[in-house]
């Protein structure tokens, strides 16, 4: 059975467990590191990668521009991120605002259906099939490794996801350039076509990547597989430590995982495509054994997974298109516990960021500060801080001061979550007002030029 994310979200961040909180944070710390601040912020991306692509360079100035404008209190804007669950999108009829079909980047273009205007950034997700047996790629391509068998029913998203990316950061449609698909079009072997949402064939935005990536070594890459019950963390405690350590068969299969996770961004790597990677995320869940099985680890493990990901990406593969995102869940004692002694360290992470469901669909927005209590609580990091999920738009009839409490470098809404949880009204709110910054050939009033940043100007 096809799952639906945002059905799945509502289930494990549901509003009877808000509402048992009183809107309170239950004693948890909200506006403390519990750790010393940073001695100021990261300016530049070299600090943590000398190697890292000039592309990846100007997109990180962009963001720690922004975060130091709005610490100065002179905010210049947030940028307006959507995800898109290309998976959903692809293969469940009943997913999102209607019941059939739906092409590939459908919530990447439906900002633009009800605003005129498309997100500045697009997340998209390289995570688990439905119920299919190992990795798989659709269309074999020149990056598909005879490691991944090609023709795939439900693994053909993935080629979607690299295409998409693609099309954000360079345009779509673009000239032929050597990559795949700059028309936006594709026929695959199945008789069925692929169509992706045009932006106006110019660089139109920023893009990033989560991996939902399941337990390592399991033979079925499903969602199902990506969650703590079916982990054999479940059955048996050392297995966490036998992934971890070099040489297991556990540690074999973790590194197969992050191989295809590598072999897709090397593609956009290869076409100077900057991503913003937010890997192992909500790892301070209290969802329990509906959680992710990375979530629930001990500090010490969870930073050693995060570490290992990073050398083998950056180190062993020799990825520096990529920028590194660490986004745990709301710590608000109902939703997430204190995330701090999970932080993996200021030489490894870039951006810091939170995963809020912490409101219910009846009160989304807290009276006193709702996301401002987790701005501030991640102000000592020294790193541009962002809203990495979220079921709502910043702005709207019941809030308009969102982002004059908490001025997120960006704010990213969560799939079908835009129609489900948003009146058109609000979404068009947040993406007219002046201090948002939207993508495509309108940039908004606060303004980027994108194709400023394939030149190293993040202005």
């Amino acid at each position: 059975m096809l799952r639906r994310e945002l059905k799945r979200r509502d289930v494990l961040w549901g509003a009877a467990a808000t509402a048992a909180t009183g809107g309170a944070l239950a004693g948890v710390a909200a506006y403390s590191t519990s750790r010393a601040p940073a001695a100021g912020l990261q300016k530049d991306l070299l600090t943590r990668d000398p190697k890292a692509s000039p592309a990846a360079q100007a997109v990180y100035r962009l963001l720690a521009g922004l975060e130091a404008d709005a610490r100065a209190g002179r905010r210049r804007g947030t940028l307006i991120g959507q995800h898109a669950e290309v998976h959903n999108e692809r293969y469940n009829p009943e997913y999102g605002d209607h019941t059939g079909p739906k092409p590939p980047g459908y919530y990447y273009r439906k900002p633009q259906d009800i605003t005129g205007k498309l997100p500045a950034f697009l997340e998209l997700d390289l995570g688990p099939g439905y119920q299919q047996d190992g990795w798989g790629v659709g269309e074999a391509r020149d990056y598909s490794r005879a490691a991944w068998p090609a023709r795939r029913e439900f693994w053909t998203y993935t080629n979607d996801v690299v295409d998409l990316a693609l099309g954000v950061w360079h345009g779509l449609p673009r000239k032929a350039d050597g990559s795949y698909n700059p028309t936006g079009t594709e026929q695959l072997w199945n008789g069925t076509k692929t169509t992706l949402p045009t932006n106006g064939g110019a660089p139109a935005g920023l893009v990033g990547m989560s991996f939902h990536q399941p337990w390592p070594g399991s033979p079925v890459k499903s969602y199902d597989q990506t969650l703590r019950r079916n982990a054999p963390a479940a059955k048996d405690p050392g297995w966490i430590d036998r992934v971890l350590t070099p040489g297991s068969p556990e540690h074999a299969a973790l590194l197969l995982d992050l191989s295809f996770l590598a072999d897709h961004l090397g593609y956009l790597a290869a076409y100077d495509v900057p991503v913003l990677l937010r890997p192992y995320h909500e790892m301070n869940a209290l969802g329990g054994e509906q959680s992710f099985w990375w979530a629930g680890l001990k500090p010490a493990q969870y930073t050693a997974l995060w570490k290992l990901l990073y050398h083998y990406l950056v180190g062993s593969r020799g990825l520096h298109n990529l920028i590194f995102v660490w986004a745990p869940a709301a710590w608000d004692g109902v939703h997430g516990t204190d995330p701090w002694d999970f932080y993996p360290g200021a030489e490894y992470v870039d951006v810091v960021g939170v995963d809020d469901y912490s409101g219910s669909p009846e009160n989304p927005f807290d009276a006193v500060a709702w996301t401002a209590r987790w701005h501030q609580g991640l102000k000592d990091y020294g790193k541009p801080r962002i809203l990495a999920e979220s079921f709502h738009v910043p702005l709207g009839a019941a809030q308009r001061t969102t982002l004059d409490q908490a001025p997120w470098v960006l704010w990213t809404v969560w799939g079908d979550g835009l129609t489900a949880k948003n009146a058109p009204a609000d979404v068009k709110q947040t993406y007219d007002d002046p201090k948002t910054i939207t993508g495509g050939r309108e940039s908004g009033p606060a303004g980027v030029q994108w194709p400023a940043l394939h030149a190293g100007n993040p202005e």
